[in-house]
């Protein structure tokens, strides 16, 4: 069985924090890429095309409600579902980068990575571990 590690992007500017969720993600199997800002993160987007998008808002160079516009106005990376990840929680932002795209908005608590696991789940960009012993079942037994 050949195994395709899902690609995420994390576009965060703190380099402790991108690392922290790099390190959660890398032990859930997932292959991670990290840019520093917006900017960098829409050219990484257009160059790798991950399967997802881990966006933070409150970058230098070029935002997160920006270059939120910038990936859902290309067609090319149009279809890469887009988390946003932030310490900003006034329901305006959350409407505005929903508005733009987003498919989830996580607040920076101590529960986010949890969130955010969760939503890949969700996503089927990892795989549900409660299904996936199931689908191998499923699949032994289906002759």
């Amino acid at each position: 069985m050949t195994t395709h590690h899902k690609k995420v992007l994390i576009v965060e500017d703190s380099p402790a924090q991108a690392l922290m969720l790099q390190q959660r993600l890398d032990q859930e199997g997932l292959q991670t890429l990290w840019a520093p800002d917006g900017r960098i993160g829409v050219a990484m987007a257009r160059q790798q095309m991950p399967d997802v998008i881990v966006l933070d808002l409150e970058m230098p160079e070029m935002n997160g409600f920006e270059a939120c516009k910038l990936l859902k106005e290309s067609d090319r990376t149009a279809n890469i579902p887009i988390v946003m990840l932030t310490v900003r929680t006034e329901p305006n932002a959350l409407m505005q980068g929903i508005d733009l795209g987003a498919i989830d908005f996580i607040p920076k608590d101590a529960f986010s990575e949890t969130v955010l696991i969760e939503t890949l789940r969700q996503l089927r960009i990892l795989d549900d571990p409660q299904n996936g012993e199931n689908d191998e079942q499923e699949a032994d037994h289906s002759d």
